[in-house]
């Protein structure tokens, strides 16, 4: 049995799984996130401990028997969070999450080295990224900079509690800016345009590759029978690509969480820093991919719902008769979805969402429209932004909470004017890939290379053509508005 633990920002997933990877039990907490200021973003990683000690109770109440049997768990988890750790491997303050923008002033200095940061990096360098935060503690919280032992990502502190063992692994380091992504290794001239040093960053190794046992407290607590082993794992979306078997450049994938991501896999290194395309190592050995990330995605949908009080599914059923009404699309309002800023393509800290062409006559669905289409047209900017270095994707895959809406991947397939696939089990996509590299540390298991398949796929959405040049009509205005509120938006004060 193999146990694959998905620390998302919202909840934590676990799953258990056997050799055929049938989904035997499957777990969730919820986790919550601080915002002290605009702009600032944190967890509390005592939460994520906690979640997971939930998580494996409610699976061993579940699968007793099975549960005891397992013989190794795979971590993914939310990139770039920085969780410092001090000697006595105590955590120093809250961890500095994914989606907080406070540092894009360090950001400007970061890169201002006599060296080409980018072309190490693979990366413009983004307020997202871990660097920059912890070049922000060092002028803001001196005290707390001194205090740094290491410098965690939020799965890789988890995996220290489960294991004692400090570890990361490439797809997850590849977003600290520390890492030469080409070569597989920290960089010590990254590390120090952070005051660092490689001695405070985690050991290195591939995802399937083994990174300790878990603690012998932990052994005893749940009944484990034998000495589990804790693999590399991912970062989230690394892990959901191989979830859903995405390893080769053919392949891609949408993801409609909190953020909006489109991934694809790669055989070598490339890079598009000028979109702020993300260029990250794969977590499998010899494998990259490119990555747009939006910000905001599924939590604009959220936000429109709490604003208009109203549940997803009548939101979601709203928007559908909207837009089978072409005069409502044409007419609609637009909107963008710059609740915390945005890396691809335009890495804008400052940039926030509003809404455009209000009328008289605009009531709660055009609103509700207008949000869908915003974020679906920020898909549309990653992915042209990918398309700029590489193009040899055919097949995409969808994922996420928004994945559950049939309306929004039909939407999405007309604006890309792509056919979009729903996969089996997409909501635990991370988990499972997570379990899936666990599963390399069974020695009975004799073809390796068989465990990461592409999973079945439910449903595939054609792109309905009558729609497409009004949409695509509306992406070129909803282009220009960005341009005309950056101006704006720059004036804001996120201190």
């Amino acid at each position: 049995m193999f146990i694959g633990i998905d620390l998302g920002t919202s909840s934590i997933k676990m799953i258990l799984i056997d050799k055929k990877q049938n989904i035997l039990a499957s777990a969730n907490a919820n986790l919550t996130t601080q915002s002290p200021k605009d702009g600032f973003s944190e967890q509390n990683p005592k939460e994520w401990v906690d979640a997971t000690i939930e998580c494996l109770e409610a699976i061993k109440i579940k699968k007793p028997k099975e549960f005891c049997e397992t013989i190794s768990i795979g971590i993914s988890g939310h990139m770039h969070g920085a969780t410092l750790i001090d000697k006595d491997g105590n955590v120093i303050r809250p961890c500095i999450l994914w989606n907080d923008t406070r540092s894009y002033q360090e950001c400007l200095e970061f890169e201002k080295q006599n060296f080409d940061v980018r072309s190490i990096s693979g990366n413009i360098t983004m307020p997202g990224f871990t660097a920059p935060k912890i070049n922000w503690i060092k002028k803001n919280e001196k005290e707390n900079f001194n205090k740094i032992f290491k410098v965690l990502l939020p799965k890789d502190y988890l995996r220290f509690v489960l294991t004692g063992e400090y570890f990361s692994e490439m797809s997850d380091a590849s977003g600290t800016l520390w890492l030469d992504v080409k070569k597989r290794k920290w960089s010590n001239q990254l590390l120090s345009c952070s005051f660092l040093e490689e001695k405070h960053m985690p050991d290195l190794v591939e995802g399937n590759e083994q990174t300790g046992f878990l603690k012998k407290e932990l052994k005893d607590k749940f009944n484990f029978n034998k000495n589990v082993k804790v693999v590399g794992g991912a970062g989230d979306n690394a892990a959901a690509a191989t979830g859903m078997g995405i390893t080769s450049n053919n392949q891609s994938f949408i993801s409609l969480g909190t953020s909006g991501v489109f991934f694809t896999p790669t055989d070598n290194f490339l890079s598009n820093t000028g979109d702020a395309v993300h260029s990250f190592c794969h977590c499998l050995p010899n494998k990259w991919h490119l990555m747009s990330v939006m910000l905001s995605a599924s939590n604009c949908l959220d936000w429109i719902c709490a604003v208009t009080n109203t549940s997803i599914a009548d939101t979601l059923n709203n928007v559908e008769s909207f837009y089978n009404d072409k005069t409502s699309i044409k007419n609609s309002s637009y909107f963008l979805p710059y609740l915390s800023g945005e890396r691809t393509p335009h890495n804008d800290p400052h940039i926030r969402g509003s809404f455009h062409s209000i009328k008289t006559n605009t009531n709660a669905a055009d609103l509700q429209y207008a949000v869908i289409e915003g974020v679906s047209f920020g898909i549309l900017d990653g992915v042209n932004s990918i398309l700029k270095v590489n193009n040899s994707f055919d097949n995409i895959f969808m994922v996420g909470g928004g994945s559950k809406s049939s309306f929004w991947i039909e939407l999405l397939a007309s604006l890309l004017n792509r056919k979009l696939s729903v996969c089996d089990q997409s909501e635990f996509s991370a988990a499972l890939g997570a379990a899936r590299l666990a599963m390399y540390q069974d020695d009975t298991i004799d073809n390796k290379e068989d465990i990461i398949s592409e999973i079945k796929i439910n449903t595939t959405y054609e792109p309905f053509k009558d729609n497409i040049d009004i949409l695509l009509k509306r992406y070129s205005v909803w282009k220009d508005l960005y341009n005309s509120n950056k101006k704006i938006a720059q004036n804001f004060n996120f201190n």
